[in-house]
């Protein structure tokens, strides 16, 4: 067959129709610097319609300065130099659940295709099959959907930035609405039953902290002895205590969520609980002697080493079962702090910073149906008021 040669219609390039039967367009990026030819690259369609629209695109972007050449690259290979190079001053445990999703996820279905022929229509489809059951597989949550969303657009968006690709694909993607899970604090009654049942165990200190500061389990469980200002009624929550979820993970402190320390003022009940268990700790490390270890934490084993996630679980739900509440999470106490804060009359803003919340917004919109709940009995209140005052 003869090989048909036209010029482009904007004269940026040239097409001709191949031996195969396909058409291919031509087009110049420049001059090599060492042997001053023109470096050609070539565009292909079934199509002389199609190879003159892909020509034209592609002239114009390189008339106008936003031309990126395509990448060969396949994700596979950009996730293994994302997760080893660009994840400076991620947490451990956070680098470990990117590579575990990416690998569960991501990798499956999208390891192979090159960067610059990613699509949005090919990632939405991923999204929408996770969402499914498929092959005994269940479906994932909206939320986990959203995180497996949020590592592919971040790791893409680097991409961007070195320009490996023009734009990012997961930017057109729809994702599936996420549910929001109802929060169930502890009633007074159910409260009031909890602090009973607790009176006789190792971690009653612990968990009373716990259920009257709203501080999060790992903040409690890394809270350091020189963080807690008897002078000044004060506790200072700048770390954490958190276990590496990699196989044969360690526990190690890192820094607060959202980065940011924070001081509360705890109402004297609780700077009393933490006197008293300063003085249980004084007489552990007594009673162990040499096998004391000084961890500097305020709760510890008899011997003075990190409390683990575990063991407060266990306790916790065996409590709470003896109690006829199987299905209470230790978080829960957290909400119920934060519930009765709101009760309490406490605004918003003095709420979120007690929590560590990134922002009120956030705590509002966790918290709001409450604040709403209060709104009602508080118009219900008035008008018994106005009743009243009308019948003088």
């Amino acid at each position: 067959m003869s090989k048909k040669s036209t010029k482009n219609a904007k004269g940026g390039g040239t097409i001709r129709k191949r031996s195969d039967g396909r058409w291919e367009g031509r087009y110049s990026i420049g001059f090599d610097p060492k042997t001053g030819k023109q470096i050609q690259k070539s565009v292909y369609g079934a199509t002389q319609k199609e190879v003159r629209q892909k020509l034209s695109v592609i002239t114009t972007q390189i008339d106008d300065g936003s031309y990126v050449e395509p990448c060969k690259m396949k994700l596979n290979e950009w996730f293994n130099i994302w997760l080893e190079d660009y994840l400076n001053g991620v947490k451990d445990s956070t680098a470990y659940l990117y590579q575990r999703r990416i690998d569960l996820y991501l990798r499956p279905a999208l390891g192979a295709t090159r960067l610059d022929q990613l699509d949005s229509h090919t990632i939405q489809h991923l999204y929408n099959s996770l969402g499914k059951e498929q092959n005994g597989r269940k479906k994932l949550s909206a939320k986990t959907i959203k995180n497996v969303h949020g590592i592919l657009h971040e790791a893409l968006k680097q991409a961007v930035l070195l320009g490996y690709i023009r734009h990012n694909p997961t930017e057109a993607c729809v994702l599936p609405r996420a549910i929001k899970k109802e929060i169930h604090p502890l009633s007074d009654e159910q409260t009031s039953h909890f602090l009973a049942a607790i009176q006789n165990s190792q971690y009653r200190l612990l968990f009373m902290v716990y259920l009257f500061t709203g501080m999060r389990e790992c903040e409690l469980l890394g809270l350091m002895r020189n963080c807690v200002d008897f002078a000044k009624g004060t506790v200072l929550i700048n770390k954490q205590l958190n276990k590496s979820q990699r196989k044969g993970g360690t526990y190690q402190f890192t820094p607060p969520k959202n980065g940011k320390s924070r001081t509360l003022t705890p109402a004297p009940f609780v700077m009393n609980l933490l006197k008293e268990q300063k003085h249980v700790q004084e007489r552990q490390k007594q009673a162990a002697g040499p096998a004391w270890y000084e961890s500097g934490l305020v709760f510890t084993t008899e011997l003075g080493r990190y409390v683990s996630y575990r063991a407060v679980y266990d306790s916790f739900k065996r409590i709470v079962n003896q109690i006829g509440l199987p299905d209470a999470r230790i978080h829960d106490l957290r909400h119920t702090y934060a519930v009765n804060s709101i009760r309490a009359g406490d605004d918003i803003k003095t709420v979120q910073e007690n929590l560590g919340h990134a922002t009120a917004a956030f705590t509002l919109d966790f918290y709001g149906h409450y604040t709403d709940d209060m709104r009602q009995a508080s118009s219900n209140r008035m008008e018994v008021f106005i009743s009243n005052v009308l019948k003088l």
